[in-house]
């Protein structure tokens, strides 16, 4: 049978923590971030954002501005006696600047299982002007006295 250990306090920081996040020693002046991963997917560029536990309609705030995506999040702890929690709890935030053509007003976001998805419009680029010659003139040769 096994049983709960309860961690004292360390008086390093655990290893896992780096890696976690390397600027750590920071964490208490700009608190955890948000995990992220992005991409394009269908002419849409995509941003997955890892929030479990948290109610997307009252602890999530998403905001787009001058090419920049915000996103904001509370995760708020459960008042019961616990032996251990690594869950972090809290304010988080994370930008994410947006890629060129990034249409800022066809945003739309979903949570599901505790991944919020964010998915922006890309603009089509514009229409390739045609190619355009440019003549090579010859320089005038030093006339040889």
């Amino acid at each position: 049978m096994s049983a709960l250990t309860r961690r004292e306090s360390r008086p390093f920081l655990d290893l896992f923590d780096w890696m976690d996040m390397p600027m750590t020693v920071f964490r208490p002046l700009i608190g955890p971030g948000i995990r992220v991963e992005d991409f394009v997917r269908d002419g849409h560029y995509v941003v997955r954002a890892e929030l479990p536990g948290v109610d997307p309609e009252r602890e999530v705030e998403v905001s787009v501005a001058d090419g920049v995506l915000s996103i904001k999040a509370e995760r708020h702890e459960e008042e019961i006696d616990k032996a251990h929690s690594e869950f972090r709890y809290g304010a988080f935030s994370r930008r994410v600047v947006l890629p060129p053509g990034a249409d800022e007003d066809h945003v739309q976001a979903t949570y599901d299982k505790g991944i919020l998805e964010v998915v922006v419009d890309l603009k089509e680029k514009e229409a390739k002007k045609a190619e355009k010659h440019v003549p090579i003139k010859q320089a005038k040769a030093a006339k040889a006295s």
